[in-house]
């Protein structure tokens, strides 16, 4: 907990920022940008009582951010489709998660389901899908998290983009 402690402060506002993102135009089920923040914030704060939860810098640190963003938002849209007795999808939003001027819209638990897959096929390919899409991170902090280089990251990226548009066809559009 001191970990997340010391470095929420440094990292608040771009987690914010990121969670904007998903936020804009109530895309998101039923939270909001700082209770997405907060809920996120809750969850690493949880984490950090853990022995092996040590975040080594900012990268590390927006990396397990990222994944606790993404579960909060998964699990807000399963407590809505419950709420609904099955009712429709979530369709969300993700500015910027292609190129500059892109945006992609799917279904959030389509997405999250697809990248567990792909997780089991690739666990670094599902890592800089999330770390970029949840996490907003950059190509070099993304490699600098996953220890490879930045042209590593950008082959993956592609690849993994053109999996997911195999995968989730039209779900996984850019607009």
């Amino acid at each position: 907990m001191e970990a997340a402690a010391e470095i929420m402060p440094e990292v608040y506002s771009y987690l914010r920022n990121v969670a904007q993102k998903y936020c804009r135009g109530g895309r998101t089920p039923t939270v909001g940008a700082t209770g997405l923040v907060h809920e996120a914030y809750l969850r690493l704060c949880a984490a950090g009582t853990d022995r092996d939860a040590r975040w080594r810098d900012r990268e590390h640190f927006c990396a397990v951010a990222a994944l606790a963003m993404r579960q909060v938002l998964v699990d807000a849209c399963r407590r809505r489709l419950a709420a609904k007795r099955g009712g429709g999808a979530e369709q969300v939003s993700l500015a910027d998660a292609g190129t500059p001027g892109e945006s992609a819209t799917v279904d959030l638990l389509a997405l999250d389901a697809t990248l567990g897959r792909l997780a089991r096929l690739d666990e670094r390919l599902a890592r800089v899908v999330e770390l970029r899409i949840f996490g907003g991170l950059t190509g070099d902090e993304m490699a600098e998290t996953l220890h490879v280089s930045r042209r590593t990251v950008e082959t993956d990226w592609r690849r993994a983009r053109a999996w997911l548009a195999s995968e989730l066809g039209a779900a996984w559009r850019f607009e």
